[in-house]
């Protein structure tokens, strides 16, 4: 039994050197096979036991192949924006049609390309499979089922239009600009404008015109017609008013308070009047110190402004009457000159884009909140400015008034989102698109005394493009480009990973299969959940090290002779074991 069982052992030996040899060859066949894992041949001892230790059997020996998936390759660099290899751990999911009943495959083969149909398939003919991504940027919300994938089908048989949804500007408003009154302002030439070209859902350029004038503010005002004035300028001999000549003043239909035009200053009252005055700047400090609700100062061209400086809602007025001469009109307030006059700017035209029927919000319906209203208003009173966002077709499309701090910059409350925005709603083309909204960025406006400058102005809408190239990102996002500088971004590549790769199903050199040695497949995001990186425009090298697959194989060679001297040796002693008589 010992000798014919020595030359079975000699006989599986060269059987597991040939599988060994085998397993090599491929291995060195597929060294440059982009994404091919190595394999090694693994010796058992298969031993049969004797009782006695006196006598020995012979056993023969078992090949097992080891594979070794989770070895990784070099990452080498290519031309092609769709190649991708994994940086780590994880697989590409692919199947070999999109044929229903197809099995899902796992590869490191990344070297994807568009077929005639537009899918992603790698050189090995295999589909690339992702997550589509929606409109919003999403995932499906089954993400971490295999049945979320779709096949990466990138064909567009037209163009792609973006339609804006932002804009941004960053423009110096002139602080030397003259304040007008909101009445004026609706009516009358804006001080600056430039138009911002937006995109609608059709492709087609759509130009807005912003249209800035500066204003005394949302509140009623009665401002002087006559320049020049300074806070020592005389009344009588300056203005020529008379000695004796009144008016009087009051808000919202509240106290009258009554002036008298005085030829030389006095401390007392003789005529019924509140106060004396012979200058405008004793009725700038009367009007700041003792009517309630009105602010008065001279004006950027150095006239007299009266406004009624109350954020509460409602009708905003301020009364003038000449009750002795007109020192109204001395006084450059022409409006005023003669009976009692309103002026009730805050509500005289629809300072928003809603309906007529609207009670105007102080910043327009669209226009972000001045800080601190209501309650205790911190504005800079000569701050304010009329913004109006005009339609193609000459229309307002929202109209309201910013403020701006005594430091340039835009005194406003950002939104929820930390955005200074005007928002633009439902706005109608008349071309057949459908309505559009967007807003516009205006955080970095300011108002700075020097030229009008527009540093900037930018949006993120693009006519039709049509496509002219794919690609692959490191977040494995399958992104469409298009001729008009716009992008798409279509799918999101899952990485696969498992709890021992070593033991998937190899179906092909590159692709493998789940089975219960392997365990389940997990979905994962690239760069999380100890997946891997996609690297673009890259491709992962066979891992197999020819210096080593050589060694091995003249180890192979070298034991598959020893085994035939085994088997030539036990042939002889068979033979001398025949010639005995």
């Amino acid at each position: 039994m010992g000798l014919f069982g020595s030359l079975f052992t000699g006989v599986s030996a060269l059987f597991g050197q040939s599988q060994n040899t085998a397993i090599i060859s491929n291995n060195i066949a597929n060294v440059s096979t982009t994404g091919f894992k190595r394999s090694e041949a693994s010796f058992n001892s298969l031993v049969t036991t004797e009782s006695r230790s006196s006598r020995y059997s012979p056993g023969t020996v078992a090949v097992n192949r080891i594979q070794r998936v989770d070895q990784q390759g070099s990452i080498q660099q290519t031309s092609s924006a769709t190649d991708a290899s994994v940086s780590g751990n994880g697989f590409f999911p692919v199947k070999r049609s999109t044929d229903f009943g197809q099995e899902f495959l796992y590869t490191r083969a990344g070297q994807f390309s568009e077929d005639s149909t537009g899918l992603l398939r790698n050189a090995s003919g295999f589909i690339l499979y992702a997550w589509p991504i929606d409109s919003q940027g999403n995932l499906p919300a089954n993400q971490g089922d295999l049945t979320s994938l779709v096949p990466a089908d990138v064909a567009f048989l037209g163009g792609l239009t973006r339609p804006t949804n932002t804009a941004e500007l960053a423009i110096n408003l002139d602080a030397n600009e003259v304040d007008k009154t909101l009445a004026s302002s609706l009516t009358g030439p804006s001080d600056f404008s430039r138009g911002l070209t937006v995109y609608d859902q059709l492709g087609a350029a759509q130009t807005v015109t912003l249209e800035y004038t500066k204003v005394y503010g949302p509140q009623a005002t009665a401002n002087g017609e006559i320049g020049s004035l300074s806070s020592t300028s005389e009344i009588i001999n300056d203005l020529g008013a008379n000695d004796g000549d009144q008016f009087t003043l009051s808000i919202d239909g509240g106290a009258v308070r009554t002036y008298e035009i005085d030829e030389l200053p006095t401390n007392g009252t003789s005529g019924g009047e509140d106060v004396a005055v012979q200058t405008i700047g004793d009725i700038v400090a009367d009007i700041n110190a003792n009517v309630a609700g009105a602010t008065a100062y001279l004006g950027n061209n150095n006239e007299l402004v009266i406004i009624r400086d109350d954020f509460t809602a409602g009708t905003e007025t301020i009364e003038f009457n000449n009750t002795i001469g007109t020192p109204l009109g001395n006084l450059g307030l022409s409006a005023f000159d003669g009976a009692i006059q309103t002026s009730n700017d805050l509500n005289n035209a629809n300072y928003s884009n809603g309906t007529a029927a609207d009670t105007p919000p102080y910043s327009g319906e669209n226009f972000p909140a001045i800080q601190n209203l209501p309650g205790d208003p911190t504005y800079n009173e000569r701050g304010w400015w009329q913004l109006n966002v005009v339609h193609p077709d000459g229309s307002s499309i929202s109209r309201g008034v910013l403020n701006f701090n005594g430091d340039g910059s835009l005194n406003a409350s950002p939104d929820n989102s930390g955005n200074i925005d005007v928002n633009l709603n439902l706005i109608d083309w008349g071309n057949g698109s459908e309505p559009q909204s967007f807003n516009i960025d205006i955080e970095r406006l300011s108002q700075f005394a020097g030229n009008y400058d527009v540093i900037f102005s930018d949006q993120d809408g693009a006519e039709l493009g049509l496509r002219t190239g794919v690609e692959i990102n490191r977040e494995g996002e399958v992104i469409a480009r298009f001729s008009n500088g716009a992008s798409a971004t279509l799918y999101k590549i899952p990485l696969i990973t498992f709890a021992n790769s070593n033991g998937l199903n190899e179906v092909s050199g590159t692709a493998y299969s789940e089975n219960d040695e392997s365990g389940e497949e997990n979905l994962r995001e690239a760069g999380t959940g100890g997946a891997g990186f996609v690297e673009p425009s890259t491709l992962e090298a066979s891992n197999v090290d020819l210096a080593d697959e050589f060694a091995r194989l003249i180890i192979s060679q070298r034991a598959f002779g020893a085994g035939t001297r085994v088997i030539t040796t036990v042939d002889q002693m068979t033979e001398d074991l025949l010639r005995l008589r």
